[in-house]
């Protein structure tokens, strides 16, 4: 084999290997291959930050495969995403593939083109290790941050919580705009508004004798109306004024996430899985081969000639030559820390319309791709012209009030013929439309139909949706194109966020708790401008400015001695104080609701009272804020004892850490669709009957005293002991199952393979720390592959055993 290009995902591959010829070979690296090691923090502080890299599991076979394409005088291209994760994975494939001597070149494109692939391969680069080590920077701290801290706070907080550097600072943003809508005053204001008649159109009071009107309760918006009904209402001055609007620039990621999620109602997860299928390519289209989007992880505005010029002539063919621009325009990103030598993200060929490809895309990949070339189109069109007209309206017995009715046409559509910009504010959409006003001439008394006051109310700022918190971030400068998809992604699925119905963004309880505890003893760590100053030191490096180990120096040891003294002798943290609900009207106790270790809680009385208070858990359902003191009442009549069954046991009804259930002695039965605050006695009895029916069913053999059982699943026949579930060789049919004996079935249990996928032994997530360090990685191997052996050969003595036992009787 000749050449060897390893991009990162099988799609790519794919979309590559069908621009070049029989001499190259084109394979994935599915992502990283190298890692830190989970079990410690991974690198080693006391020799300059040196990070012990390893090929992490599931890579294992990709890197053997991968081998297997390489000779001593194969050539390999390291053809990696252009960003620095990028890079960073073509760097570590060059010691986990151990081709340190063969012929190695960087190769990169920002679109997957068969210009562009040839262009790169005659344009070949080395590694830069600047823009390694800039990745490294952030990796090997942000483990610091989540090995170190995630210890801390299952010590101070509650068990199982983690930490992350870039997380930790959008909880805080979050939780800092929460309560600042919780402190926030609502004041009352007033509207006045004209209605009028022949012709119909609509003015508002904008001015009391000269001065901005501000109308505060319902006496003084009354006194106004009674005295505009006394007099006329004159249409005094016609201002009329044109202005220009510009297009906004072409797509960055963050732009991108923010108009997909306003315009196509995409999650900014969805939005980088969607650009990702169309950046790769590998869509079956007609008469294209290749990706249909460049590079979509970019901070640039910029757009190459190729593009302006692309843009020109269907522009031109599209809307008419009035409507293209003589030189393209230029834009400035104005993002800190932005890579300006990179492209903003546009269709590969404006010539390819949204139309055109519509029934070979799925509907997702038509939203965005007609976003995206919608967008760079109208960024390459001339401004709009538009005329604003304001009426002015005297009105009162003294003329002192001052009415306005503004309108809005357009002269010359301009870039809005193919595309306008969504807005997260609704009366701010509503504010840009195209209003008409009738042709009135200047100095005629209008003919009312209707005034109207309007009482209103001022309203607190708005929480962030996925989409205004990545803008948030980027305006402060913190994470960068990469990052802001999996942080967002990662403060909910860690449950420190929650998104409301409406689809914002809320702090959960305990995420008010650790932000808290990290912003009294952690300042730093969630402070917005010293995480931004980070990122600019990781610019630097990337720019080959500063070494990267000096950026972890001068963080890591202040950080680790204010951990250790965090741990010795600040208190445990401050969950929330009780919020009083209201009075028990039975007990006259106080009913509270408040967030405890294991979550949010309510209860009766206080730990004061002689008698020991009564607590429930609160389902999600409920929030902290709004519960009411009747729901607190409804959840504290759990558990509940609804009655005896025929055997004088009690039936009780009570809600678990799994739902609500139904419970009988030692016995427990899941309550499905029914609710545990309505179900009565003959229901719930009806409730085990019907679950007590189901497992008799599934009872395939049961070993009495043994606790042992063979049920028959979801997936099939399996080995029930206790609370844990066994499976069965796959060679026994079911004549073979119900003659096992207890023995037999013993030396399955014993002999069982270690469970894999979601049924293993839960890890980690990827910054915490594991309690026991890994054991070697060789004596591992061979005790797993002893284990396979035996249990392979056990299982197949036992399958043979019971088939001849069964033939003999």
């Amino acid at each position: 084999m000749k050449n060897l290009v390893i991009v990162e995902s099988p799609a790519k591959a794919r979309t590559i290997e069908k621009f070049l010829g029989s001499d190259y070979t084109v394979m994935a690296s599915m992502g990283h291959v190298r890692d830190l090691p989970k079990s410690t923090l991974g690198f080693d502080p006391q020799n300059n930050f040196t990070p012990d890299y390893q090929i992490t599991k599931d890579k294992t076979k990709v890197i053997s495969d991968i081998k297997k394409n390489i000779k001593k005088d194969t050539v390999i291209y390291l053809a990696a995403d252009e960003d620095r994760e990028g890079e960073a994975i073509a760097w570590h494939l060059i010691p986990a593939l151990k081709i340190e001597k063969n012929k190695i070149y960087r190769i990169v494109f920002h679109e997957i083109t068969k210009g562009a692939i040839l262009e790169a391969l005659k344009n070949p680069r080395d590694v830069d290790q600047n823009l390694v080590d800039a990745q490294q920077a952030r990796r090997l701290l942000d483990r610091a941050v989540g090995y170190k801290l995630s210890p801390l706070l299952w010590k101070k907080v509650r068990y199982g919580l983690s930490a992350g550097r870039v997380q930790s600072v959008a909880v805080r943003i979050i939780v800092d705009k929460e309560r600042e809508i919780r402190a926030f005053i609502s004041e009352e204001f007033w509207k006045i508004k004209l209605d009028f008649k022949n012709p119909s159109f609509r003015a508002e009071l904008a001015k009391i004798d000269g001065k901005i009107a501000k109308v505060n309760n319902e006496k003084e918006a009354f006194t106004i109306r009674d005295d505009c009904q006394k007099g006329k209402y004159l249409l005094a001055n016609i201002d009329e004024k044109e202005s220009k609007r510009n297009p906004a620039p072409p797509f960055t990621t963050s732009t991108l996430q923010q108009e997909a999620s306003r315009k196509a109602g995409f999650n900014v997860k969805q939005t980088m899985i969607v650009a990702q299928q169309l950046y790769e390519g590998g869509i079956n289209i007609p008469n294209h081969t290749g990706g249909l989007i460049t590079y979509m992880r970019t901070d640039s505005v910029n757009l190459s000639q190729t593009a302006t010029t692309m843009a020109k002539e269907v522009i031109e063919a599209e809307y008419g030559k009035e409507y293209a621009l003589k030189l393209p325009r230029k834009f400035t990103t104005k993002a800190k820390g932005a890579q300006e030598a990179h492209e903003a993200i546009r269709p590969v060929n404006m010539h390819l319309k949204p139309s055109d490809i519509k029934p070979y895309l799925d509907n997702a990949q038509y939203k965005l791709y007609s976003l995206i070339w919608k967008r760079t189109l109208a960024c390459q069109m001339e401004n709009a012209l538009i005329a604003n007209t304001t009426y002015t309206i005297l009105a009162g017995t003294q003329n002192q009030y001052e009415f306005q009715a503004k309108g809005t046409r357009i002269i010359f559509a301009g870039f809005m013929k193919a595309y306008t910009e969504g807005s997260d504010d609704p009366e701010a959409a509503l504010d840009s439309a195209e209003k008409i006003l009738p042709n009135i001439k200047q100095n005629t008394i209008l003919e009312l139909e209707t005034i109207l006051p309007e009482q209103n109310f001022t309203k607190p700022p708005a929480r962030y949706t996925e989409a205004s918190l990545v803008k948030k971030l980027e305006a402060e400068g913190i994470g960068r194109p990469s990052t802001y998809a999996p942080t967002i992604s990662t403060i909910q699925m860690r449950e420190y966020v929650v998104a409301t119905e409406d689809k914002k963004l809320a702090p959960a309880p305990i995420g008010e708790v650790v932000n808290d505890f990290l912003v009294e003893h952690f300042p730093k760590i969630v402070d917005l401008k010293f995480t931004a100053n980070i990122e600019e030191e990781f610019d630097e490096i990337a720019d080959g400015k500063i070494s990267w180990t000096s950026v972890l120096q001068n963080f890591y040891g202040d950080f680790v001695s204010n951990v250790e003294h965090i741990d010795e002798f600040a208190p445990r943290a401050k969950f929330a104080e009780a919020r009083i609900l209201g009075d028990d009207p039975k007990s006259g106790k106080p009913v509270s609701v408040s967030v405890g270790k294991f979550g949010p809680f309510v209860q009766i009385g206080t730990k004061e009272d002689e008698e020991k208070p009564k607590f429930a858990s609160m389902p999600s359902t409920f929030k902290i804020d709004t519960i009411t003191l009747a729901e607190a009442l409804t959840l504290l009549t759990m558990p509940k004892t609804l009655g005896e069954d025929e055997n004088g046991n009690s039936v009780k009804v009570n809600i678990g850490r799994f739902g609500p259930y139904v419970q009988i002695k030692s016995e427990y039965f899941s309550l499905k669709t029914d609710s545990p605050y309505e179900i009565d006695l003959t229901r719930a009895l009806e409730v085990v009957a019907e679950i007590r029916l189901a497992k008799e069913k599934a009872l395939i053999k049961d070993f009495g005293e043994a606790n042992i059982q063979i049920l028959n699943g979801r997936f099939g026949p399996y080995i029930k002991e206790g609370k844990s579930n066994y499976k069965l060789p796959k060679a026994l049919d079911e004549q073979d199952i119900k003659a096992l004996s207890l023995n037999e079935i013993k030396e399955i249990i014993k002999n069982q393979p270690a469970p894999k996928g979601r049924f293993a032994k839960k890890k980690t997530t990827k910054d915490e720390p594991q309690p026991k360090e890994k054991k070697e990685a060789k004596k591992t191997t061979t005790k797993k592959e002893t284990v396979k052996k035996e249990t392979k050969s056990t299982t197949k003595k036992t399958a043979t055993k019971t088939t001849k036992e069964k033939k003999e009787k």
